[in-house]
């Protein structure tokens, strides 16, 4: 089975990006991380893993992104589309979606870390578990392990503290309304009321105090939806860590570094 593959590039609305600002380009996506586009770091680790079938980028600038050295050949080839980003992250996720074949990995233009193997596990996990929608986790004592400064917060459950890893499985159609979730803007750990009106007041009661495990949740939260809702463990703490400001660009040039050191 081949998936699709989302790479959402947008940018807010009205908000120029600071890590864009300070590199000299128009949008986040194409900073330069390690010294490729970060956007690349993607589309080289999506294109890479064999479970991968078709490649949606969902943008708003489109023209700088498909003269990119690993996007204009796939591009060319048919593999690799643009769908029209929107300025809301739910809204961006249909565009993405139209014309898509099921099952949808969606993953974000700043996950500079994850490798193929790492898609290519959450895919196979979410393909065991039958989920009808998935999101990938990791565990604090492993983003830790990797970097002490590549997270600073965590989602509590009684089984550990997890941060997301920003890869999301849509299994069917049906599941595509789970992206409603997130259009309050997601960050839930930031802004937890935001999880009383995605999952319902009972839930956010339970993640704030920090009761049952994560799967425990997840199967509370299926229920509201209708449909089996599944949280993913990855093995690498890695993939927890995206560019989101100067410390999370740090932290991800330096274990790129370390990434290429070893590779000799």
């Amino acid at each position: 089975m081949k998936v699709t593959a989302l790479i959402m590039a947008g940018k807010r609305s009205g908000i120029h990006d600071p890590l864009a600002q300070r590199a000299g380009v128009s949008q986040k996506c194409v900073v330069p991380v390690g010294g490729i586009p970060m956007i690349e770091h993607v589309v080289k680790a999506v294109a890479a893993c064999d479970l991968v079938g078709a490649i949606h980028i969902v943008a708003h600038d489109q023209d700088e992104i498909a003269r990119l050295q690993s996007v204009a050949p796939l591009l060319a080839s048919g593999r690799l589309h643009f769908r029209e980003g929107k300025f809301n992250i739910v809204d961006s996720v249909f565009s993405g979606a139209e014309g898509a074949t099921f099952p949808l990995l969606i993953t974000t233009a700043d996950n500079c870390l994850v490798t193929p193997e790492g898609y290519a596990e959450f895919i196979d996990k979410a393909l065991a578990a039958e989920a009808g929608a998935a999101a990938a986790l990791a565990r604090k004592e492993q983003i830790h392990a990797v970097d002490p400064e590549g997270q600073k917060r965590f989602y509590e459950f009684k089984d550990g503290a997890f941060s997301n890893c920003n890869m999301f499985w849509m299994g069917s159609e049906e599941a595509l309304k789970a992206a409603e979730i997130m259009r309050s803007g997601g960050q839930f750990v930031k802004f937890p009321k935001r999880i009383a009106q995605a999952f319902g007041v009972i839930n956010l009661i339970r993640f704030y105090f920090g009761w049952g495990s994560k799967e425990k949740l997840f199967e509370q939260v299926s229920r509201r939806f209708g449909f089996k809702l599944v949280p993913i463990e990855m093995s690498n703490g890695e993939f927890a860590i995206d560019v989101d400001n100067e410390r999370t660009f740090a932290v991800t040039e330096r274990l790129l570094a370390k990434r290429e050191a070893a590779a000799g």
